[in-house]
């Protein structure tokens, strides 16, 4: 079965972002983006450790497909392993998930709330292609010297089922 969005079908997820609600300087703004960034590496290079390190213990994983087929929530940095660990167990293409147009919605000193588009490649068949499009919505906070992903949120707008 194949799912595809409807235009518009992911504005109840993607408020708008308001001005003036970012309260991070830009070096902060910078370790937030590169925790992201580790996180899309970690899943593209199947690498479980470095996926644990952006995560923090108790995260929340969601997300739907097109907002008809729901998947979640994983609770807990160990049922969001195991559940990325089948994921990885059956792909068998090289995928990258970029990460693109990101946008702070809101953050301070302790917490970061970040909107991303996701454009999901993979090499199948010898030639790249997008194989998905969505939005993340991303909460993080801040570790001691690291911020981590406490809740993620991940809208696709189609998938192969």
């Amino acid at each position: 079965m194949k799912t595809t969005a409807a235009p518009g079908w992911g504005s109840a997820y993607l408020t708008a972002t308001p001005a003036g609600g970012v309260d991070l300087d830009p070096a902060e703004q910078l370790a937030v983006q590169q925790t992201l960034a580790r996180y899309a590496f970690a899943l593209d290079q199947q690498d479980l450790a470095a996926l644990e390190g952006v995560l923090t213990e108790d995260a929340i994983w969601t997300f739907t497909i097109a907002g008809e087929v729901d998947h979640g929530p994983f609770v807990g940095r160990a049922a969001i392993l195991d559940f990325v660990r089948g994921a990885m167990d059956a792909q068998t293409d090289q995928r990258r998930h970029n990460l693109i147009n990101m946008v702070f919605h809101s953050a301070d000193v302790g917490t970061a709330e970040v909107r991303a588009y996701l454009m999901l490649t993979s090499n199948a068949g010898g030639s790249p292609s997008v194989i998905a499009t969505g939005f993340y919505t991303f909460s993080l906070e801040r570790a001691t010297s690291e911020w981590r992903i406490a809740k993620l949120f991940l809208g696709m707008d189609n998938a192969e089922q």
